[in-house]
């Protein structure tokens, strides 16, 4: 069964989350992608911190409806992938107080320790699954910097009801990418051997 998260969350809470646990995320928390993490590391914005901080910061560039009246809807909101916000993600999580960024593809050894040190979680969400995802949005609360950085790149407020994903990256140093990568490669590695090895007896006859 997944475990329910609810938002805002503790540190302590994080820190008892481990990779491969599937969750359900429920609560208020912050879109951001490119724009957004150029933006606040050049910038220190409080109006961003009262959004991120104990909650979590999707990376996610959503198809957005503005209703008749004059709120809004997510049509589709999928993941970003996430490697692209690693020259600035460990500053955001300090600064900002994130307890989680959610994305896809995982992210490097600098938001790793940022994640061991200040006590947050990686969340892999399911791609391919954009509008199944935004029909966990319940509320959209509001939108940050949309004049300024576009409808895929803005800071939208969201509210979600049992968002499904899994901690791919805990507060402990563990990286299920990196066991996967891990694996992978020495099975790889594995097959090139018995390829190597059994190359004479199968190799094919020019003529």
């Amino acid at each position: 069964m997944p475990k329910k998260i609810e938002l805002p969350i503790s540190e302590s809470a994080i820190r008892e989350l481990r990779i491969g646990d599937e969750v359900e995320i429920s609560g208020e928390m912050v879109l951001g992608r490119d724009a957004a993490h150029k933006h606040l590391v050049k910038t220190f914005d409080t109006a961003f911190e009262k959004l991120a901080r104990d909650r979590f910061l999707y990376h996610c560039g959503p198809v957005v409806q503005k209703q008749a009246d004059g709120t809004y809807r997510f049509v589709a909101a999928g993941p970003t992938t996430s490697i692209r916000e690693e020259p600035y993600e460990a500053h955001v999580i300090e600064q900002y107080g994130v307890r989680g960024v959610i994305g896809k593809g995982g992210m490097g050894p600098r938001t790793l320790t940022a994640l061991q040190k200040h006590g947050c979680v990686y969340i892999h969400a399911i791609g391919g699954l954009a509008v199944v995802l935004a029909q966990k949005v319940v509320q959209v609360k509001g939108v940050h910097m949309l004049d300024e950085l576009g409808v895929p790149e803005a800071m939208w407020s969201i509210e979600v009801k049992d968002f499904p994903s899994v901690i791919t990256m805990d507060s402990h140093g563990d990286s299920l990418h990196e066991v996967m990568f891990r694996d992978s490669r020495a099975a790889a590695e594995a097959l090139m051997q018995q390829g190597v090895r059994g190359a004479p007896s199968k190799a094919l006859k020019v003529v």
